[in-house]
């Protein structure tokens, strides 16, 4: 999987609601057509794009398609986005304060990264804050012409 398959596709809009709207639960794309309010061919075309950059996976049941977020993409995101973002100076002075959260928080950065599996919806806050951020830099990120 290449990181640029998974910014190409949470470069959509849509595509980033679809995947706010499965964190807190595996949903039929029924649910995501009725929550979301989008046509049920929109929905499926996106949850392509998703599925094949490993955001999304699909299973079975019967006639429906059950989609969950897969953590794998995920954990390569995060770990991409710690690896190029730099530390904010205020947490930096803080590394070495005992008791320090901050402390902790940055020395647990990196394995949380590669363990992201533990917590979906937290690892997706993490990339959402940590991709805005760089997204920010880059106005233009993921807009053809």
């Amino acid at each position: 999987m290449a990181i640029d398959e998974v910014f190409s596709a949470l470069a959509e809009p849509t595509r980033r609601r679809i995947i706010e709207a499965l964190k807190s639960e595996p949903k039929a794309v029924g649910a995501l057509v009725t929550e979301l309010e989008i046509s049920q061919p929109t929905v499926s075309k996106h949850l392509k794009v998703l599925r094949e950059a490993n955001l999304v996976s699909m299973t079975a049941a019967g006639q429906r398609r059950i989609y969950s977020i897969d953590t794998e993409a995920v954990e390569v995101l995060v770990g991409w986005c710690a690896e190029i973002l730099p530390i904010p100076e205020s947490q930096e002075q803080a590394v070495g304060v005992p008791g320090n959260e901050a402390q902790v928080e940055l020395a647990d950065a990196a394995p949380a990264a590669q363990h992201l599996g533990r917590s979906v919806g937290r690892g997706l806050e993490q990339v959402t804050g940590r991709a805005q951020e760089f997204f920010e830099k880059l106005p233009r990120f993921g807009r053809r012409r």
